[in-house]
């Protein structure tokens, strides 16, 4: 390696930076007070990030009486605490953007004109949303109550009131005691099928 190159100019040592005196901590601003003034106290409203300096014992002072709504009035309070919930920032009611709803684009959508929208299945037509395309039942989340009782009476969750209804007098009919000649099987049989009937009654399902 030459001992003259030029990237042995580029070689920098950091130099060791000397200790900084510790600087002596601030006297306490609390009037008449000569203590150290370790604590800081917010100085107020409209002076948000500024500080008083006090000792421990004055700072509890300062606190106990300090008052951030200080000169303002009830309602002007209420109304600090309610756009404080959205950090003071503007809000709108939902759906509601007049710079949005009165866009040339809003207003060919509404009317029918707008067709830049690709639609190759025609789930959309002409947007008004009917299309010809296919359309697939939305599937119910139930609960397990729900989908045992479901099961019980040996439907769908799909299946419509009347379907429910029907499918439950074919199934009292079958296996009703007077049909069976008191065969036990068939009348626990019985007795599940009304109880799913009635809770899915109870659900709003019938």
């Amino acid at each position: 390696m030459k001992l003259d190159s030029k990237y042995f100019d580029r070689i920098r040592t950091r130099r060791r930076r000397e200790p900084e005196p510790e600087q002596a901590p601030p006297t306490c601003q609390w009037d008449g007070c000569d203590k150290k003034g370790t604590h800081r106290a917010p100085v107020g409203r409209n002076a948000e990030g500024q500080f008083f300096l006090f000792c421990f014992e004055h700072v509890k002072d300062y606190n106990k009486g300090y008052n951030y709504f200080s000169g303002l009035s009830d309602g002007e309070i209420a109304r600090y605490q309610k756009e404080a919930i959205t950090g003071h920032r503007p809000t709108w009611t939902v759906g509601v953007n007049k710079a949005a709803k009165n866009s040339p684009l809003q207003s060919e959508v509404r009317s029918g004109a707008y067709t830049r929208v690709r639609d190759p299945f025609g789930f959309v037509k002409d947007g008004d949303g009917r299309g010809s395309g296919p359309r697939f039942p939305e599937q119910r989340k139930l609960k397990t109550l729900e989908a045992k009782a479901f099961d019980t009476m040996g439907l769908g969750a799909n299946a419509t009131s009347t379907e429910i209804k029907s499918r439950y007098k074919e199934l009292v009919k079958k296996h009703h005691p007077d049909a069976n000649g008191g065969d036990r099987g068939s009348e626990e049989r019985f007795r599940a099928v009304i109880q799913a009937y009635q809770l899915l009654k109870q659900n709003g399902f019938c």
